[in-house]
């Protein structure tokens, strides 16, 4: 799957709007980062691209980017393609109604989590993290 550049990532969630709100990617309410539930059904989203293309064994920036005060998890945090975890996405649509989400795995010292949150394209932003400059 290729990486994407931020114009792409922005032009997919751009073209997404909210017309079927009867779709089974509706059971997902991952307005922030939340864990894919286990019940949901991964058939029903597909792999569009990276945010990223650089080695997975790269050192990646952990920093992240909250210049509001926001937290992680808030639904209003910005989407900012050069700080974690957005540095280390993969970017899936709904097959049937092409709501975007992004998704990356966070690993604990004894547990993995697959996690999950909506593309929303008012909040994305392509920063470059201090490390990565």
């Amino acid at each position: 799957m290729p990486a994407l550049n931020a114009a792409q990532i922005v032009a997919i969630a751009s073209q997404y709007t909210m017309l079927d709100a009867v779709c089974a990617c509706s059971a997902l309410k991952c307005a922030g980062w939340e864990s894919l539930p286990a019940t949901f059904d991964p058939s029903l989203l597909r792999l569009v691209g990276h945010t990223s293309d650089r080695d997975p064994y790269d050192e990646l920036t952990l920093e992240e980017h909250h210049p509001q005060g926001t937290r992680y998890e808030a639904a209003d945090a910005p989407i900012a393609l050069g700080h974690f975890p957005y540095n280390r996405c993969e970017i899936w649509q709904c097959v049937r109604c092409k709501r975007p989400f992004l998704r990356y795995t966070e690993y604990g010292g004894y547990y993995v989590d697959q996690r999950i949150r909506e593309l929303n394209a008012a909040l994305l932003i392509d920063t470059v993290a201090t490390q990565d400059r």
